[in-house]
């Protein structure tokens, strides 16, 4: 009955509901490529690609829309910093390769081995370092140490307004405006340094109407590479969470049909496109997810409508310079409430895993992903060297591969 019902949408609707998609992911969507200096034209452009490489591999059967994964905003940062953009792109591609050959190993071997590999000891941590290694970063947006013409004064009172806009939404709104926090958010902020006048357009007058994105081409470096793969981890694991997710909305078993294996796959290419093209890695979006259980859209089709739209887009070059005007400090007191909830979201992991956290193996899994990750430590030196989430992912599965399993019941 669904299935008929869904022939019969027209397509206006299919057209507007899609669009109405792209808006629910869209803040988040082009806030990765403004906090880790990439271009949010191409990150447009490799959303929408990326999401039609998911559903040409998924056929058309699960209704999500991938784009840019806050999980390696941080890796992405220290990546450029320390190799380029180039280098970057070359160790995402890796990464998404990383998804690749765990689809094909949960294809042949199922999901055991991965929950085995890497459980919630390991993840939860691993997912607080991404959320926690990004916390001066947003502090320092926030208060203005980043931008040349706004000072502490301004940029503080931008940044906690546009903190309490996005808080606001996300706790006490109701119906699509709960679906858009940051874009709240980053709205209200704007407006707000528009009329303080530290708004600077030139970017905007110098842009062209329309044009091809500034793609960059990847290129391979092995301290690159061996810096970005670790960081894949999480997001594959959060990923069967992702499906599990929206199958509790439409009341399917992804994992069963297109099956874990498909999806995974479809994320991985999403990515390795993605980064082919110089944007950010790709992930299933919750907020979509949300927008999904609200409306009640079940059809896939609506995603690859949204896709389209995104990849249409980003060859308008004027709307790619206004993103690039957003004050620092706007962006910065979102980011605060976002790294936040990203430690929240690994510190949950470990919750509902229900293990004893204090017992002498746990301890030190924990404790040391935790002080690696975040305090900077790092191994080797020049093309090898080791540092952040990175480090704390292969600490973590090291640790829980030696350490020996012990009787937590004392």
């Amino acid at each position: 009955m669904r299935e008929a019902a869904s022939q019969a949408e027209s397509w206006p609707k299919i057209i507007l509901t899609g669009a109405q998609m792209l808006f629910v992911a869209f803040g988040a969507l082009v806030l990765v490529p403004l906090l880790t200096g990439l271009d949010p034209s191409v990150a447009l452009f490799t959303a929408g690609v990326g999401t039609l490489v998911f559903h040409g591999v998924t056929a058309q059967s699960v209704p999500v829309f991938l784009a840019s994964s806050f999980a390696f905003i941080a890796p992405i940062q220290g990546s450029v910093a320390s190799f380029g953009v180039s280098a970057t792109m070359g160790g995402l591609m890796a990464a998404g390769l990383v998804y690749v050959a765990i689809s094909q190993a949960v294809r042949l071997k199922g999901t055991a081995w991965l929950h085995r590999l890497l459980p919630a000891v390991v993840v939860g941590p691993v997912i607080m370092v991404i959320g926690l290694a990004l916390a001066p970063v947003a502090v320092s947006m926030a208060t203005g140490e980043t931008s040349d013409n706004i000072g502490y004064g301004a940029a503080i009172f931008l940044s906690m307004t546009s903190l309490l806009v996005t808080l606001v939404l996300a706790v006490f709104g109701r119906g699509l405006l709960r679906l858009v926090p940051i874009m709240g958010g980053i709205v209200t902020g704007y407006c707000l340094a528009l009329v303080m006048g530290v708004v600077d357009f030139t970017p905007v007058r110098e842009a062209a109407w329309l044009s091809i994105p500034s793609f960059t081409a990847p290129s391979f470096h092995w301290a690159a590479i061996l810096f970005m793969i670790p960081v894949a981890i999480a997001p594959a694991v959060e990923h069967i969470g992702d499906m599990v997710a929206i199958g509790s909305v439409t009341r399917k078993n992804y994992l069963e049909k297109p099956g874990l294996h498909r999806t995974l796959l479809g994320d991985g290419l999403a990515t390795s496109v993605a980064a082919l093209f110089g944007g950010p890695p790709n992930t299933t979006y919750s907020e979509v997810t949300g927008a999904v259980t609200l409306t009640r859209a079940f059809n896939p089709k609506y995603m690859i409508v949204a896709a389209i739209i995104a990849i249409v887009l980003a060859f308008v070059s004027k709307l790619g310079a206004l993103l690039q005007t957003i004050p620092g400090p706007v962006m910065g007191g979102i980011m605060t409430l976002l790294f936040g909830s990203i430690a929240v979201v690994g510190m949950n992991t470990l919750v509902r895993a229900g293990q004893s956290l204090t017992a002498p193996r746990n301890l030190v899994v924990v404790s040391l992903i935790l002080v690696f990750g975040i305090g900077g430590m790092q191994f080797g030196g020049g093309q090898f060297t080791l540092q952040g989430v990175s480090l704390a992912a292969l600490v973590g599965i090291a640790l829980n591969w030696v350490l020996p399993r012990e009787q937590e019941g004392e």
